[in-house]
């Protein structure tokens, strides 16, 4: 059997390598399900949308690569097997006890609940959605990154262009904790291929929640330093003029030491 390290890490520990087989690999995350980003600049934000999305302005961002999907339940049951639900120094990296998690504890192992495998992980918060990406070798992609896979260069308002959202393209408008397969929507993917970003589950980013214009050398990105972090992308309880690619979710609830009902996460490199 193939057999490969990994890196886990935490905040006050680092990285260390931990030993997996091939098949555990895969059911984390195939390293090839990720999208590449190619450098260059493209328009963020919105002249004529929230306040908090102005000015628009134009970023440059190196090459990066970004998952094609959301992290799952699935997925995310895996690294509670190996990490636990805490960190190395108490914070918490999901909200266990909340009846809107669909992962649990059966028989001394963490599980997704059944026919909820592969709906994006609710109730990790910011903390665990990183603890999750440095375990898997990655990191949570900024606020930058996140729009550029979502809207490309070509400043369109959502993933899939300048077309209202409708139910072939992306979920919302739904219950409390109706969430979908992060794969459900291929009509409503971004001009790369990235999937799932608009409505399902709000996403956290690696940012901090500051004004425009974006900056990376600011202090937004300063992982270690108290700060309310960003969301993107909608959730399945959304409006649809939440679903933009400029949105920024100014009005959802994100305590970054907690999980939500309605934000997940996904991975970047």
């Amino acid at each position: 059997m193939d057999q490969f390290f990994i890196r886990r890490c935490s905040l006050a520990v680092g990285c260390v390598l931990i030993f997996y087989t091939a098949a555990h690999a895969g059911q984390v995350q195939n390293p090839a399900d990720m999208i590449r980003i190619w450098a260059g600049p493209f328009l963020m934000g919105s002249n004529d949308g929230p306040e908090d999305e102005r000015p628009q302005h134009q970023v440059t961002l190196g090459e990066f690569w970004i998952d094609r999907t959301p992290v799952t339940n699935e997925q995310f049951a895996l690294f509670l097997n190996a990490v636990g639900p805490k960190g190395p120094v108490g914070e918490n990296y999901f909200d266990v006890d909340d009846n809107d998690a669909r992962v649990h504890r059966r028989d001394g192992k963490w599980l997704a609940d059944k026919g909820s495998e592969v709906h994006p992980v609710v109730e990790a918060s910011w903390y665990g959605a990183l603890a999750y990406c440095r375990w898997v070798g990655k990191r949570l992609p900024t606020e930058a990154e996140w729009e550029k896979a979502a809207r490309g260069t070509d400043g369109r308002k959502y993933p899939w262009g300048n077309e209202p959202p409708d139910r072939s393209r992306a979920h919302y408008n739904a219950g409390w904790n109706e969430h979908r397969p992060v794969d459900s929507f291929p009509k409503g993917a971004s001009t790369y291929g990235v999937l799932d970003m608009s409505g399902n589950a709000w996403e956290w980013v690696s940012s901090a929640y500051l004004p425009y214009p974006y900056d990376s050398k600011d202090g937004r990105e300063d992982l270690i330093r108290d700060q309310v972090r960003g969301t993107r992308g909608g959730g399945q309880d959304s409006h649809p003029e939440e679903l933009t690619t400029t949105h920024r979710g100014r009005h959802v609830s994100r305590n970054f030491r907690s999980g939500h009902h309605n934000i997940g996460f996904r991975c970047a490199r």
